[in-house]
């Protein structure tokens, strides 16, 4: 998948004037537009707007628009994801001249076809993140009579391909067309006799927008480093954890790079095993992350410190993917330590690691060692069958949609989304199975940006199962706040009254038998800019505490207020 390029170039102004711009294209000039300009791949292109027209509207019009090819997209304004698709242009504030950088996600998947002297045609899909070898290895499993296809070389326009080299990085210009020729004939096993023949790979990019690097921005890799990062010496790290680092320093240390995604606003890192076959681990830096100043998708640099989502900050989404992890505890109990049990949410295991590759994202380019290591959070990649957002939620399990509902409403999260639920199977009958990632923005310091997709899912309507609600009745925000500190994030006063006040009203809800959509909705915003119930309860309890009362007399007013509203 290829994330095309988000742009920080000032506008020119024959850039503006080009014909074929958008407003041509999509006839509004009426009094009741306005002009907007998007930075996208290098480009700054001008679009006429209604400010009445939703965000889901705009997205619809860039999908429509020739060269725009991706559904899935984002936007960013003034720093701010504009997440709420149903919320209108106006609300977020964008007037006549605003820029918005869009993000768009492309098919990271190329079809490749091999072509034999004899007739014979292969198709396979691969990641244009995959390289040379894998490739090989690829036709070689195909069977059909080749051999010795890793003593074979592949030619790109008359050069030899390393097996390290990535298929994404074959590619001179952007005509989406890959040509590679087996140098060497690789030999077919026929009937009677062995034929030798010539192979011909084509790879068919059915999107725009290739990001093409040379050979001296991918050096090869040799100084690495990945390990653990303690802040308290009584930490012990479970064998699960100890093996997702060992055997992702193994696939580093045979010279497999790390794989960067497309997905998402900031940088994400598929580290791979030593033979390249499988992914391992995600490592999400935290200089990588969307506005900081390392960022591989060029969004500008945070102003105030705040993140994308309202009540985050930048710098901090490291510490809050490993904070979810932690608190997602097993139905046993909650975590002493970081156990290999499965938490109630599945919540994949998470740890913060300091991590040295030439493969990340070095804006003023690898120096040494002690310049370039980084920080983030190491985590464990599942293997799944897409998103939720790849498919309808009919299929899913009323339990697993509920087990995310608990750890979200619980959390806070900012950024509940269905492309950011993986859908996996497990056992012989393949039951579904629901694995929440990606929380960085889970625990902000108020509620503002809540978001749940699954709101409106129908298992949202249905009542949690007493297994459920025992778990909910289990949760302790106090234990789970010393948990953190333990682990070495103590929390601000802001995010630990998030937590409180989150933790409360779920187990406020589940006590009345509340439904997950009725307790969510409490939560979320109905419009961007009409507080949530929430946001009420706070803001009443607030105003009814007197000057330098204690944040226990705080908590309590927000329990009365609370009550209150629950029983209306």
């Amino acid at each position: 998948m290829s994330v095309a390029d988000v742009a920080l170039s000032p506008i020119r102004e024959e850039t503006v004037r080009s014909p074929g711009c958008f407003d041509t294209r999509l006839g509004l000039c009426s009094d009741e537009s306005i002009r907007i300009y998007l930075t996208v791949a290098g480009s700054v292109i001008p679009m006429r707007v209604l400010e009445s027209d939703s965000i889901a509207s705009v997205k619809l019009r860039i999908q429509s628009c020739k060269g725009f090819v991706a559904k899935k997209q984002t936007l960013v304004f003034g720093g701010r994801k504009l997440s709420r698709n149903d919320s209108l242009v106006k609300d977020y504030g964008v007037t006549e001249g605003n820029v918005l950088h869009l993000v768009l996600r492309l098919s990271d998947l190329l079809v490749i076809i091999v072509r034999t002297a004899c007739g014979k045609e292969f198709e396979f899909q691969i990641d244009r993140y995959r390289d040379v070898g894998y490739l090989k290895r690829r036709i070689a499993k195909k069977g059909e009579g080749f051999v010795d296809l890793d003593d074979q070389e592949l030619l790109c326009n008359g050069k030899k391909l390393d097996d390290q080299r990535l298929i994404d990085d074959v590619c001179e210009n952007t005509d989406g067309v890959i040509h590679l020729v087996v140098e060497k004939s690789a030999k077919v096993h026929a009937e009677h006799s062995e034929k030798d023949v010539e192979l011909s790979v084509i790879a068919a990019n059915w999107n725009d927008g290739i990001d093409v690097q040379t050979e001296s921005q991918k050096p090869p890799c040799r100084d690495f480093v990945l390990e653990p990062i303690f802040v308290n010496p009584n930490i012990k790290l479970p064998s699960l954890i100890c093996d997702m680092i060992k055997s992702t320093l193994d696939g580093l240390e045979s010279g497999k790079q790390p794989i960067r995604s497309s997905e998402g606003t900031g940088g994400t890192y598929f580290m791979q095993d030593e033979l390249g076959n499988k992914y391992l681990s995600v490592f999400k830096p935290i200089d990588e992350e969307p506005m900081a100043v390392n960022n591989p998708q060029g969004l500008p640099l945070s102003e105030n410190g705040e993140g994308l989502k309202r009540g985050t900050r930048v710098g901090e989404g490291a510490f809050r993917e490993v904070a979810a992890y932690i608190l997602d505890h097993p139905k046993s109990g909650p975590r002493s330590s970081l156990s290999g049990q499965v938490g109630f949410a599945g919540v994949p295991p998470t740890v913060l690691v300091q991590c040295l590759h030439r493969g990340f994202n070095h804006p003023d380019g690898y120096v040494s060692a002690q310049k370039n290591v980084k920080i983030g959070s190491l985590q464990m990649f599942v293997k799944n069958y897409g998103c939720c957002e790849d498919m309808g939620p009919r299929d899913f399990p009323v339990e697993e949609v509920h087990k995310i509902s608990v750890f979200d409403i619980r959390m806070a999260n900012a950024d509940r989304h269905a492309g950011n639920i993986l859908v996996s199977k497990e056992g012989e009958e393949g039951r579904i199975v629901l694995v929440p990632i990606d929380h960085g923005y889970c625990l902000p310091e108020n509620f503002e940006d809540c978001t749940f997709d699954w709101l409106y899912w129908p298992q949202a309507n249905q009542p949690y199962s007493p297994d459920t609600l025992e778990y909910i009745k289990s949760l302790d925000a106090e234990k789970d706040i010393a948990l953190l500190k333990f682990y070495g994030w103590d929390l601000s006063l802001e995010v630990s009254r998030t937590l409180r006040i989150s933790t409360m009203l779920l187990k406020k809800g589940a006590e009345r038998g509340l439904t997950p959509f009725a307790i969510g909705s409490i939560m979320c915003r109905e419009t961007l800019n009409k507080e949530s119930t929430i946001e009420e309860i706070v803001r009443e309890a607030r105003n009814s505490m007197l000057p330098g009362m204690s944040e226990d007399a705080f908590l309590e007013a927000v329990s009365q207020v609370m009550d209150f509203k629950l029983a209306k």
